[in-house]
């Protein structure tokens, strides 16, 4: 199959007058390698759903069709959504029916025509985080995936306990699965060359029984207010930092003690299963999913 090269993307972007955009966190892939790449560290195979979001002029959806693959993209640029379907069909008639693509914010989908389970997408830099805790909140069936994000990023959502990069993307992540870094990706690859370095990033999705209290969204919204809590004021003690969603220090301290945590702890020491017993011990946060998703 052929995939798109540096010219052709040129070419499909004058075509319909897009200037790529650091609003939007536009940089496109230029490079087959790469998208192969991507596409092999993903794991897709024939057979597979891939939800691919931002697929742009379509590099990676080419190559993710390549595979055997059905794939669901969702573009948030109307002139993009169109022409994919265009594309595809012009350098790939028989992967065509494989291709569905929604006009759609990727942070507003509720509902997908299929049910994907891998996530595969080059994220726009600007909303890699939140569009990731969405999808994984939303879409159930995902078991694995790859995303390409700028490095910074990407080290924060697969970093342990501990690191200095360790925060509340690490945490929200990991309650939802498995996340290691996969290799740092070249800035001439895209176009326009961005001015922060990317990385990949996979993942493997928690296998939670019935009785998993992780199943819980109600659970998910106390634990993530308890993370948003702890790092909204990364340099307090827990038990100070605490305080406003507990209701003061001391009962910040007592929740910490029943937790089987020190009162001096901070927010950087704890692992995703004691922020589940701190967000245990709080009572119902009264907040909506997308309040609680924040980063």
């Amino acid at each position: 199959m052929q995939l798109l090269g540096p010219a052709q993307i040129r070419d499909l972007a004058d075509l319909l007058d897009v200037t790529p955009t650091k609003k939007l966190g536009q940089n496109f892939v230029i490079d087959a390698n790469t998208v192969r790449r991507i596409v092999r560290v993903g794991g897709v195979e024939a057979g597979d759903v891939v939800i691919e979001v931002g697929p742009g002029l379509g590099s990676l959806t080419l190559g993710l069709l390549e595979t055997g693959a059905s794939v669901v993209a969702v573009e948030i640029d109307r002139r993009m959504a169109a022409q994919l379907p265009i594309t595809v069909a012009e350098l790939a008639p028989e992967a065509s029916s494989k291709l569905t693509v929604l006009h759609q914010d990727a942070l507003k989908v509720t509902e997908l025509p299929a049910a994907p389970n891998r996530l595969v997408a080059n994220l726009p830099y600007n909303v890699s985080v939140p569009v990731l805790l969405h999808l994984l909140q939303t879409v159930p069936t995902l078991a694995s995936g790859v995303v390409m994000v700028q490095a910074e990023v990407g080290q924060r959502l697969a970093a342990e306990p501990g690191s200095k990069v360790y925060g509340g993307p690490s945490v929200k992540a990991a309650w939802y699965g498995s996340w290691r870094t996969a290799g740092q990706v070249s800035r001439q690859v895209f176009w326009p060359v961005p001015n922060v370095d990317s990385i990949l990033v996979a993942f493997e999705r928690h296998e939670l029984a019935d009785d998993d209290p992780r199943n819980d969204d109600e659970l998910r919204r106390r634990v993530f207010a308890v993370v948003d809590g702890a790092f909204g004021q990364r340099r307090k003690m827990l038990r100070q930092a605490l305080a406003g969603i507990f209701g003061d220090s001391a009962r910040a301290s007592a929740a910490l003690e029943q937790a089987g945590l020190p009162t001096t702890a901070r927010g950087e020491e704890l692992t995703v299963e004691q922020f589940t017993a701190l967000g245990l011990l709080l009572p119902s946060t009264g907040e909506s999913p997308e309040q609680s998703s924040r980063v």
